[in-house]
């Protein structure tokens, strides 16, 4: 199910995202030096106003390399990024970014920690608070609104981060295995979370991450990447109902996308099955 479609029981979608085009992009490093080193090959994704996308690949292949080139913090060798009508030239601002680490500063509280974005950006703080208040509720997290980050959990920690991300209603959010350092329940809690979040505002995501199974419970689609240099090998639209069940590797739908994917990983080499010698007659 895409983002242009109806979700089963909220009626009509709400869509504040904005399309971002990645056209024959590709990335070099030390284009003029004596040992070049080509990261992606060109990349070509469209990506609809407010779709959840998800880019999965092995380690080294680009993927966070796109993200910041997307974001404009990274320059493309060549090709074009177009987000919201705009050729990515610079970093761009209406945008919310996450990464694995959660980055809050030690010496302020959860709520003064989201607030910076108020700060750095100008925003009017009455509104950006009522906002945070507002997100803090909806992630359950309002007894933590005035503790430290080494008075919280991890999962509690990267929920912060999360709202840090996306007080300011950004039309775009680029991350980068936000749940990368969370145990296995938190990290499903976290990913239910963030789902709920964006079906209610449905920002454009660009959501990079090393797990299959993550990609096919949060995606409208997924675009798989060889190993470096990284291009795409395929592109899959996820047809499944939202919001997406908590555990989903009951659903025989989900188990053919995860097939699909690990079938692309063990063609490309990425993935070594295990050779086991015959036992020997007697077995000794």
């Amino acid at each position: 199910m895409t983002a242009t479609q109806m979700t089963a029981g909220q009626g009509a979608e709400i869509k504040s995202g904005v399309p971002i085009r990645i056209s024959h992009v590709s990335k070099t490093f030390g284009e003029d030096g004596d040992s070049p080193f080509q990261a992606l090959k060109e990349i070509d994704m469209d990506i609809e106003p407010g779709e959840f996308i998800s880019v999965v690949g092995p380690s080294g292949c680009g993927k966070s390399t796109l993200m910041l080139m997307v974001a404009g913090l990274l320059k493309r060798s060549h090709g074009d990024i177009v987000v919201g009508g705009k050729s990515v030239t610079k970093p761009i601002t209406d945008v919310g970014i996450a990464f694995q680490d959660h980055l809050l500063l030690d010496f302020r509280s959860a709520m003064d920690n989201v607030m910076l974005q108020a700060d750095i950006r100008g925003l009017p703080r009455k509104k950006i608070e009522a906002r945070a208040r507002e997100l803090f509720e909806q992630l359950r997290l309002t007894p933590a609104l005035e503790k430290y980050p080494r008075q919280l959990s991890g999962g509690m920690r990267q929920r912060v981060s999360l709202v840090r991300t996306l007080v300011h209603d950004p039309s775009v959010i680029l991350m980068d295995e936000p749940f990368g350092a969370l145990d296995a329940l938190t990290r499903l809690q976290v990913r239910m979370d963030l789902e709920a979040l964006w079906l209610r505002r449905r920002p454009t995501v660009l959501f990079i991450t090393h797990s299959v199974e993550e990609a096919v419970g949060l995606s409208d689609r997924i675009f798989v990447m060889s190993p470096s240099p990284g291009e795409v090998v395929d592109e899959i639209e996820v047809d499944l109902s939202r919001p997406r069940p908590i555990v989903l590797g009951n659903a025989p739908e989900f188990a053919a996308y995860v097939d699909r994917i690990y079938g692309h990983f063990e063609r490309m080499g990425v993935l070594h099955g295990i050779d086991v010698p015959n036992a020997q007659a007697g077995g000794s």
